[in-house]
């Protein structure tokens, strides 16, 4: 009878213990991640919106904030950030997101609810970046002007860079 009871409790911890393991992503990591975003020039205002077009944090670097790595059920996060500022050209940068290893920690230790849960919760993803540092590009003028003077109406100190074309 004590050899039936203890194999029962046996049972019971082993039935627990899987089923406390079954998310291994879930259990282990997380589904939203921080992002640190950096520009030069300081102060570039930014704006980030998800795969479906609605903006998710609008504001000025430098900044830190958090994103969730799912965008649904078994659907991982796409973010698109777009970068501006006065006197500089945008620019775009694209967070996506990629499978966790810990993800397949379900199969190797049997946890199959996990392969259900961690889809539903996000944390079988990660965000492929952590910073986003952006160097702007002053924007240049495509005009160009052809000015002409007469030699004997220019400063004295250009005439010792001029050539002659005979």
């Amino acid at each position: 009878m004590k050899t039936m009871i203890q194999q029962a409790k046996f049972i019971a911890v082993m039935m627990t213990a899987m089923f406390l393991l079954s998310s291994c992503c879930t259990i282990i990591t997380k589904s939203k991640y921080p992002l640190m975003v950096n520009s030069d020039p300081d102060g570039a205002q930014f704006s980030i919106t998800d795969k479906k077009g609605r903006e998710v944090y609008n504001g000025n670097t430098p900044a830190s904030l958090q994103l969730k790595s799912s965008s649904g059920f078994f659907a991982g996060a796409r973010y698109f950030m777009k970068f501006s500022s006065p006197g500089y050209a945008d620019y775009s940068v694209t967070v996506s997101s990629k499978l966790k290893g810990w993800y397949f920690g379900n199969l190797m230790i049997g946890g199959w609810l996990g392969l259900i849960i961690d889809p539903i919760t996000g944390a079988m993803w990660k965000l492929d970046k952590k910073y986003v540092n952006v160097v702007l590009t002053p924007l240049q003028s495509d005009l160009r002007e052809l000015k002409i003077y007469d030699i004997n109406k220019i400063p004295e100190e250009w005439k010792s860079h001029l050539v002659s074309l005979d």
